[in-house]
């Protein structure tokens, strides 16, 4: 059988562009296919052709079975690839296709099924001889049966979704007394990711590393390994740091692990790239247990790339098109180490919640030794729809702490302005002792994650603001025409003082005062004081009363349309910048920070940006997705009210305090904005 011609890509993002990107290596026609929300992504501009398959939601598009097969049938497509995500792991798309005469470039229907029944999977391979996880048996238990099971395991366990996988749906419970709220939580997650709110429950093993092993097989019997990947970095069940190979195996391990991972692929009939992933104690990497396959190619797939040169995708297509491997388990090498770095639109100084935006800005790093994935382009609209996942930036170097600086090096570059992302959380996360020591499991960044977010934002960030609202600020000489500059100058007196107001998502407001002076630009910091009362005259607020601050002289070095280099206290800060509507965006070794224009008069009079203790307001954009409460409900404090979803994660709104539910302005399915406020609890008098 020949290469295909033309290639369906049944995905969107970074996952297209990358299945794009080897189609148009092997000269394979590629067609994209987009919902409206995505008409203008990346991944349509580089396709060679793309076809819309229908609105935002990925159920009425991503998800539209028949939409996709029309699409390849329209376009003469002889192949579908899934990507990752969305269909990639769905049986029934998988014999779709088969049924509408497309291959489907992964494995067969019966080898997704199987291995995507997780219960089915681990008695699978158990009967191989493969190692597994303790934990519950059997298929569709009810919720006091999967309690049950936990009680007979022992606390903690972990609940999963039978189908699926990318840690949507898992909870890790170490109180009994959860047991019910956390199994409903799961099957929520579980039925909104995968239409399947099926759970097992397994035992805890605290410290764990998370190892995977990447397979190829081909439909004529071979099946290989390509070594492992250490994927114990994660938040949230949710990998964000993967690397290859792992520092805690050594050779002989590595080798049954391998011997392992192909015994489970052959054990299911398995034919494609796919990965067998295992769980393995700290404390004895001897002992591993299977958790699962991926009968799919992993998000991590090009640390493995790196380091055997064999590009998966093109495996994928070869050998969906008939082709043998060309190699035998020993003619595989692995050579130096790769890291992997997973770019999420996600706040991290507001908990990680889901973020969205407009890309204004964008610099992706590149270079000896470095490789970005991305979906991105300016002017892209990140919304609240699809996974967070952005991009990843991929390091390859002859060793590992190579590899981590030149990871840290890329990061620092990185510049994506207008959505935050977590690209500085995991530069730091990178330097952290125990990772640079490679002394990892799946609970350490939430252990560190406390060291790992900065506390406030630096001063030099609201001095970077005030200095872009600086006419002069254009002219990189140190001078500037005081008859030009309107900051009040004015010959034989002192130069008037420019006061800007600032806030950012999640802090104060904050006043710098500007006067332009001989040794550069003269600022003083202080929170935004009340208004005072307003005056019988107009009923307008009275005159603000700023809270003192600090004062430092700060002299631009260099400015341009996306770069300002200023001094402030001896010390030169450097950040990338562009304006928004509402302000700034500013840049830095991988963090953001919006800056926003405040009038703490107009937020005054028309009780804009409403906080208190009272006031529930979205921490992220996205979809109330459930209501348990109405107007004039008495609630307890940390009683579940709302549930807010995005980015396929829900977060819990609670109570603040016990009292009565006074406002109550969205209801189920209503689309939100950050910060929106959602309902306000007021204390009841005899509590107040």
């Amino acid at each position: 059988m020949t290469m295909f011609d033309t290639v369906l890509v049944a995905n969107r993002g970074e996952i297209a562009v990358r299945v794009i990107r080897t189609l148009r290596e092997l000269g394979v026609r590629s067609v994209a296919v987009f919902s409206d929300a995505d008409a203008d992504a990346r991944h349509v501009r580089e396709a060679d052709t793309a076809v819309r398959i229908g609105p935002a939601p990925a159920a009425a598009s991503y998800l539209n079975v028949p939409a996709l097969l029309d699409a390849a049938r329209h376009t003469g497509a002889q192949a579908v690839h899934p990507g990752y995500g969305f269909l990639a792991e769905n049986a029934g798309f998988a014999q779709a296709c088969a049924d509408a005469g497309l291959v489907f470039i992964g494995p067969p229907a019966s080898a997704i099924s199987l291995m995507g029944d997780k219960i089915r999977a681990k008695e699978t391979v158990a009967a191989a001889g493969v190692p597994v996880v303790p934990g519950s048996s059997g298929s569709g238990l009810s919720d006091a049966q999967l309690a049950d099971a936990a009680r007979g395991i022992g606390m903690p366990v972990l609940l999963k979704p039978s189908a699926g996988g990318g840690g949507k749906g898992m909870r890790l419970v170490r109180d009994e007394a959860l047991l019910a709220d956390e199994i409903a939580a799961a099957r929520r997650e579980a039925r909104g990711s995968f239409g399947d709110d099926t759970l097992l429950v397994e035992r805890w093993v605290d410290r764990p590393r998370h190892i995977e092993i990447q397979v190829l097989a081909d439909a004529h019997g071979n099946v290989v390994h390509l070594g492992e990947r250490e994927c114990s970095l994660q938040r949230r069940h949710q990998k964000i740091i993967e690397e290859a190979p792992s520092v805690l195996l050594d050779e002989k391990t590595r080798t049954a692990m391998g011997e392992a991972a192909v015994q489970a692929a052959r054990s299911c009939g398995y034919v494609g790239a796919g990965t067998v992933e295992f769980i393995v104690p700290g404390n004895d990497p001897a002992s591993y247990y299977f958790m699962e396959m991926n009968t799919r190619l992993q998000v991590e797939h090009p640390v493995t790339e790196l380091i055997t040169g064999i590009d998966l995708v093109e495996w994928q297509l070869r050998v969906a098109s008939g082709e043998q491997l060309p190699y035998a388990q020993q003619d595989v090498t692995l050579t130096g180490h790769a890291i992997e770095a997973r770019i999420c639109a996600e706040d991290a100084a507001r908990g990680f919640l889901p973020s969205g935006g407009t890309v204004l800005s964008l610099r992706e790093p590149n270079g000896h030794g470095v490789r970005t994935d991305s979906g991105l382009v300016e002017g892209v609209e990140v919304g609240s729809l699809y996974d967070p996942m952005l991009s990843k930036v991929i390091v390859h170097g002859p060793d590992r702490a190579t590899a981590l600086r030149r990871l840290r090096a890329a990061l620092s570059e990185l510049v994506i302005l207008g959505v935050p992302t977590n690209a500085g959380f995991l530069r730091r996360l990178l330097a952290h002792p125990a990772v640079v020591a490679g002394e990892l499991d799946t609970g350490l960044v939430e252990r560190a994650v406390d060291g790992l977010v900065p506390e406030g934002v630096p001063e030099e960030v609201y001095a970077a603001a005030a200095l872009l609202r600086q006419p002069a600020a254009g002219d990189s000489s140190g001078w500037a025409d005081p008859f030009s500059a309107a900051d009040g100058w004015r010959l034989g007196g002192t130069p008037a003082r420019t006061v800007r107001h600032f806030r950012l998502p999640g802090h104060d407001p904050v006043q710098v005062s500007v006067r332009t002076c001989p040794a550069g630009t003269e600022l003083t910091f202080g929170h935004v004081g009340e208004c005072a009362p307003p005056t019988p005259a107009t009923g307008a607020c009275g005159p603000l009363a700023p809270l003192p601050g600090g004062r430092e002289t700060a002299r631009v070095v260099d400015v341009s349309a996306h770069r300002l280099t200023f001094e402030l206290a001896g010390v030169t800060h450097t950040f990338t910048h562009t304006s928004s509507p509402e302000g700034n965006w500013l840049g830095r070794d991988g963090d953001t920070w919006h800056v926003q224009d405040h009038d703490p008069v107009e937020a005054s009079l028309t009780g804009a940006g409403r906080s208190g203790a009272d006031t529930l307001a979205a921490p992220m954009p996205g979809t109330v997705t459930v209501v348990k409460v109405a107007v004039g409900d008495e609630v307890v404090a940390g009683q579940s009210l709302l549930v807010v979803e995005a980015m396929k994660m829900e977060h819990v709104i609670s109570a603040p305090h016990a009292g009565t539910v006074t406002e109550l302005d969205v209801t189920a399915g209503t689309t939100v904005a950050m910060d929106q406020v959602l309902a306000v609890v007021v204390p009841n008098e005899e509590e107040a």
